[in-house]
C-alpha cells in the first residue's frame, strides 16, 4: 500500500510540472499547429453558412434594397400623411388605405401584397413565373413587397442559384416626422419550400435551434401569390373569417341539422355576436351572464336550432335564466398551430334545393406551413335579405383525425 502511496504521489508531481510547463505538447513529444487567424475566419464564416441565418449582407445587394424601399416609401408618401391614423401611439391603417398604397406601388411592375386577410397580391404572375423557374431549376430571382398596416412596407428579394434559394429582407418605416427609415435588412437561406396547385408559395427559413435556443423559434412563412377570385374572398369574409377554428366548433367538426347537440353554443355566440352586430362582444355588459332571449336570438338567426334545444344543449343558468360565458385562457384553452388557421373558400356550389356548399381549407402558416390542414364542406342557406343560416359541416378524408380534439369553453 505504501509503494502504491508514493507511485500515485510521484505521478502527481510530474503531472503538475506538466501542467505548469507553458508548452506541454513539447515536453512529451507532442507537435502542436496554432490556427491563423485566416484559419479561424474561414472556419467561422463556413460554420454560419452552413446554419443559413444572419448570412452576411453583399453591400451591392443590401444598397440596392435600401434604396428602392426609400423610392417605395416616397411615392406612397402623401397617402400616408393624408390617412387617419387614429389617436393610438401606434399607427393602424385601414384596409382600404393599405389598398390604395398598393395600387400605387403595383406601377413599379413588381409583386407587392398587403397585411389584410385574404390580400391579394397585384402583379403576381412575374412572382409565379420565377416559381415555376424555379421548380426547373433555373437561377434567378424575384422581389416581393408588402403594405404593413403601420404603413411601412417589407421588400423580399428572393435568390435561386440552381439547388438552394435564399431572401434578403428589408423593412422600411415612417418616424415621427413622417420621413422614411429602413430598420431591417437580413439575409437568409430558406432551407425548404414549395409552391402549391391553390398558389401558395410556402417556406421555411434556417432558425436557430436547440441546443444554441431552448424553445422553438418559427421561421414559418406563408404567401398567397395567385389570388383568390372575387366570389371565393367575399364567401369566405362573409361565412368563414369571423368564425375561424379557435374558441368554437362550428367549422371543425362533423355535425348536421338532424345532429347538433355536439356544438359549443356558448362558444360560438361572441363570434356570431360579432357577425350580426358587427361589432366585439363585450363580456363586461354581462357579469352575471348573458340573458336568455339575446343568447337565443343570435343562435336562432344563424342556426336552425330552437330555444328549448339550446337550453338544453347549451350550458344555462335556469335560475337565474342566463347563458354562461368564459373568456378562453389557460384554463380552458389550450392553443395549437391549427387554432391560428386561416379558414378559405376554395369551392362554391349551388344545390338544387336551394343551399350552398362551401369547400373550405384551413390554412396554417406557423410551423406546420400548410394550406389545407384539413378540407371541409360547409352547407350555408341564403335568405333574400343576404344573411344566411349555416346547416351543417362535413370534415372529409378522414381529416378530423389530424386535428386536436376540440376543447370546450365551459364543461356542463
Amino acid at each position: 500500500m505504501r509503494m502504491i502511496y508514493l507511485a500515485l504521489l510521484i505521478f502527481g508531481m510530474m503531472f503538475l510540472s506538466a501542467c505548469q510547463n507553458e508548452n506541454p505538447s513539447e515536453e512529451i513529444g507532442v507537435e502542436t499547429e496554432v490556427p491563423s487567424a485566416d484559419t479561424v475566419a474561414e472556419t467561422d464564416e463556413r460554420d454560419v453558412f452552413e446554419k443559413g441565418y444572419n448570412l452576411p449582407v453583399d453591400e451591392e445587394a443590401g444598397k440596392r434594397a435600401e434604396e428602392e424601399c426609400k423610392e417605395v416609401m416616397e411615392m406612397i408618401a402623401e397617402i400616408y400623411r393624408n390617412a387617419d391614423k387614429g389617436i393610438a401611439s401606434n399607427v393602424v391603417l385601414s384596409d382600404q388605405t393599405m389598398c390604395q398604397m398598393k395600387e400605387v406601388i403595383k406601377e413599379t411592375g413588381q409583386p407587392v401584397t398587403s397585411s389584410e386577410t385574404y390580400a391579394t397580391m397585384e402583379n403576381y404572375e412575374k412572382m409565379e413565373e420565377f416559381l415555376y423557374a424555379c421548380m426547373d431549376g433555373k437561377k434567378g430571382s424575384a422581389v416581393i413587397y408588402e403594405v404593413n398596416y403601420d404603413g411601412g412596407i417589407g421588400r423580399m428579394e428572393y435568390f435561386f442559384d440552381g439547388t438552394d434559394m435564399y431572401v434578403l429582407a428589408a423593412r422600411a418605416v415612417w418616424n415621427q416626422k413622417n420621413q422614411p427609415g429602413v430598420t431591417y435588412l437580413s439575409y437568409t437561406r430558406i432551407n425548404q419550400w414549395e409552391y402549391t396547385e391553390k398558389g401558395w408559395f410556402g417556406y421555411g427559413l434556417c432558425v436557430p435551434e436547440y441546443p444554441e435556443v431552448t424553445e422553438v423559434v418559427d421561421g414559418s412563412c406563408l404567401i398567397r401569390v395567385r389570388p383568390m377570385t372575387e366570389e371565393q374572398r367575399v364567401m369566405s369574409e362573409k361565412c368563414v373569417l369571423g368564425l375561424g377554428y379557435q374558441g368554437n366548433n362550428l367549422l371543425c367538426s362533423n355535425w348536421d341539422t338532424d345532429h347538433m347537440e355536439e356544438l359549443d353554443y356558448n362558444g360560438m355566440y361572441e363570434y356570431l355576436y360579432a357577425m350580426k352586430y358587427q361589432d366585439k362582444f363585450n363580456s363586461d355588459d354581462y357579469p352575471n351572464g348573458i340573458p336568455k332571449e339575446e343568447f337565443e336570438r343570435v343562435i336562432m338567426d344563424y342556426l336552425p336550432v330552437t330555444a328549448a334545444q339550446i337550453r338544453e344543449w347549451a350550458v344555462f343558468d335556469e335560475e337565474n335564466q342566463t347563458y354562461a360565458w368564459a373568456r378562453l385562457g389557460c384554463l380552458n384553452y389550450a392553443p395549437t398551430f391549427f387554432g391560428t388557421s386561416l379558414p378559405e373558400v376554395t369551392g362554391i356550389k349551388e344545390n338544387k334545393d336551394g343551399t350552398v356548399t362551401l369547400t373550405v381549407e384551413a390554412v396554417c402558416e406557423m410551423v406546420v406551413c400548410n394550406d389545407a390542414v384539413i378540407t371541409h364542406e360547409l352547407t350555408v342557406r341564403f335568405r333574400e335579405d343576404g344573411s344566411f343560416q349555416y346547416l351543417g359541416n362535413k370534415i372529409l378524408d378522414d381529416g378530423i383525425q389530424d386535428i386536436p380534439e376540440y376543447q370546450y369553453r365551459i364543461w356542463k
